[in-house]
């Protein structure tokens, strides 16, 4: 394996763990913070519109859907102009949950690059956006 995608290996797995114990603090599984994220900002999207959003699969979202479900994070609404589709509502629980779950995510990133420059993190955001950009296109 190139040092490289060692690297990046490493970093997943620690940023990942880190993340997953700072989210279960607020009854949120990591990655379900993403989508929270989403829903914060406009809620009541379908799991579809929330799946291009997140650059996921719909069936991923509805699995996370009903895991954040059953966690009573959110509801599924069936949309009143068009009965076929589904949208999905962010209960009390998760609208209490913004604020520190963006705190935690906040701590987060703040503990991960708290080594780097200014001028660092500049380059580290660059070039993960490129090279997201270069893998999502290939």
């Amino acid at each position: 394996m190139s040092e490289l995608l060692t690297l990046f290996t490493r970093t997943h797995k620690l940023l990942r763990a880190a993340a997953d114990e700072a989210m279960s603090r607020h009854g949120v599984r990591v990655g379900q913070n993403l989508v929270l994220a989403v829903l914060w900002e406009t809620d009541g999207l379908t799991p579809g519109e929330l799946a291009a959003r997140l650059h996921l699969t719909t069936p991923t979202i509805v699995n996370t859907a009903t895991r954040m479900e059953e966690a009573g994070l959110l509801t599924r609404v069936r949309d009143p102009a068009d009965g076929r589709l589904v949208r999905l509502h962010l209960t009390e629980r998760a609208r209490a949950a913004q604020r520190p779950v963006e705190e935690e995510r906040r701590l987060l990133e703040q503990r991960a690059t708290a080594t780097l420059t200014d001028e660092e993190r500049r380059h580290l955001r660059s070039a993960l956006t490129k090279i997201i950009k270069e893998m999502s296109d290939g």
